[in-house]
C-alpha cells in the first residue's frame, strides 16, 4: 500500500496558500504529520480525503487516481476530522449500527459482528449502551475511530485527535491508534511532538504548506547527534543567547533558571555541554531554519 502526492497546491479565495507543491509518499504504518497550528495540516488532510480539490497536483492511492475516482476511493477511506459530530441521544452500539447501515452493511448478523469488533478495538465495549453524547472527550475520539473502522478502511486519516485530551485519555487513544496502525496506512496529524515520538514509524514536518523534512523519527534524531548543546542562564541571558546562537528551546529548571538548548556544528562557547538530541530538537530546528529562510 502506498499513498503518493505529487506537486499538490491549494490557495484559498482569501489568498492564503495552504499547500505549496506538496510531494510525498506514505506507506503502510503510522505516519505522523507534525506542524504548528496553521501549518496546512488540516488542509492537506481534507484534500487527501477528497473534501476539497487542490488547484494543482496528483494524488494516487495504490494505483487509483483519487481526484478522478472519489466515490471508489472513499470506500477505502476512514476520516476523523478535528471536530467530529454532534451526537443524538443514542447508545454507542445503536449509533454504530446506524452508521454501518448507511455504509451498506444490511445483514444484521454481519453488522453486529462488525460493530462488536469496532467497540472491542476501541475499548468501548463496557460502555456500549451509554449515550455517546455523555462520553468524555477521549471516549468520543475513540468512538470516532470505531465508526470509521466499520467499512474496514485501508487508509485512515486522523486530524489533531489528542488536542484537549487529559493524559489518561490521550494514552488510551494512542494505544487504539497503535493497534490499528499495523494493518493500515494511518496518517496522524498533530502539533504535539510526543504523539509522533510515541506512535509513528515515519513522519514529516509541515509548515507554511510545505513539507520541510521527511524520514523516520529515529533517523531525524540521529541527524542532529553531536550538534545539540545545553547551558543554564537567567531570563535576561536567554535574550543575549538568542542574538548570538541558534537557540532551539528553553525551559525552567528546579533552580528557577533556564536550561537553554542550541544547535551548533561545534562547541558554541564556554559553559555549554553536549546533550543527546531529541525529536523536539528536530522539530524546532527545522521550523527555525524554515523561518530564517523565509525571512531571508
Amino acid at each position: 500500500m502506498i499513498l503518493s502526492l505529487k506537486n499538490v497546491s491549494k490557495t484559498y479565495p482569501n489568498g492564503v496558500k495552504a499547500l505549496d507543491n506538496v510531494t510525498i509518499d506514505i506507506k503502510a504504518g503510522m505516519f505522523g504529520l507534525l506542524g504548528p497550528n496553521g501549518a496546512g495540516k488540516s488542509s492537506l488532510m481534507r484534500t487527501i480525503a477528497t473534501l476539497q480539490e487542490p488547484d494543482t497536483g496528483e494524488i494516487d492511492f495504490n494505483g487509483l487516481d483519487i481526484l478522478n475516482n472519489k466515490i471508489e476511493f472513499r470506500k477505502t477511506l476512514g476520516y476523523l476530522p478535528q471536530e467530529f459530530g454532534v451526537y443524538p441521544k443514542m447508545s454507542a452500539s445503536d449509533l454504530l449500527h446506524y452508521f454501518a447501515s448507511l455504509k451498506g452493511i444490511t445483514n444484521k448478523a454481519e453488522r453486529t459482528a462488525i460493530v462488536d469488533k469496532a467497540l472491542e478495538v476501541t475499548n468501548l465495549s463496557d460502555v456500549r449502551n451509554k449515550h455517546v453524547a455523555g462520553y468524555s472527550g477521549g471516549m468520543k475520539q475513540r468512538f470516532g475511530i470505531a465508526q470509521l473502522l466499520l467499512n474496514n478502511p485501508k487508509l485512515i486519516i486522523v486530524d489533531e485527535p489528542t488536542a484537549g485530551l487529559d493524559p489518561a485519555e490521550r494514552h488510551r487513544f494512542l494505544n487504539v491508534l497503535r493497534e490499528i496502525g499495523t494493518n493500515h496506512i494511518v496518517i496522524f496529524s498533530t502539533h504535539i511532538v510526543d504523539d509522533v515520538k510515541e506512535l509513528c514509524t515515519d513522519m514529516a514536518i509541515l509548515n507554511g504548506g510545505k513539507i520541510l523534512s521527511q524520514s523516520t523519527p529515529k533517523e531525524l534524531v540521529q541527524s542532529l547527534e553531536g550538534h545539540i548543546w545545553k547551558t543554564t542562564t537567567s531570563r535576561e541571558g536567554v535574550e543575549v543567547l538568542q542574538n548570538s546562537h541558534n537557540v532551539i528551546s528553553s525551559s525552567f529548571n528546579d533552580s528557577n533558571d533556564l536550561d537553554v538548548r542550541v544547535y551548533s556544528e561545534s562547541m558554541p562557547g564556554e559553559g555549554f555541554e553536549p546533550v543527546a538530541a531529541t525529536l523536539e530538537d528536530v522539530y524546532f530546528t527545522t521550523l527555525n531554519k524554515n523561518q530564517s529562510q523565509t525571512v531571508a
